[in-house]
């Protein structure tokens, strides 16, 4: 755990969050800023900068993100109408909060990913 790093308060449960899953690698819960009615971040409980950090013996735990962020999608209904599932890299890609955090988007049609130039 970093202690300035909010998501490994969340993860520790010494800050608020709703917590819709946790178990031993892996925590997800509702964005405080959500753009469509289902906004859950899923990260794993251990802290890792950016994705570029994990590896080769990180299988397991990216391997649960994604058994977690399905099972929080059906969970919540979005699993058949669709959803996205997103990480940001690096500043450039949008990454504000530095424990690599994976977003699970739905709950209203949202239209094609639009790159800028």
């Amino acid at each position: 755990m970093t202690t300035d790093c909010i998501f490994c308060q969340i993860v520790a449960g010494q800050a608020p969050a709703r917590v819709v899953h946790q178990d031993d690698l892996v925590t997800a819960f509702w964005d405080i800023r959500p753009v469509a009615p289902v906004h859950i971040l899923v990260v794993p409980n251990r802290h890792y900068e950016s994705l570029r950090e994990m590896g080769e013996g990180d299988g397991a735990v990216l391997g649960r993100i994604v058994q977690v962020a399905n099972q929080v999608a059906r969970q919540e209904g979005i699993d058949r109408s669709g959803y996205r599932f997103i990480v940001n890299v690096g500043p450039d890609a949008g990454q504000i909060v530095y424990h690599v955090h994976f977003h699970l988007i739905g709950g209203r049609p949202l239209g094609p990913m639009v790159l800028r130039r």
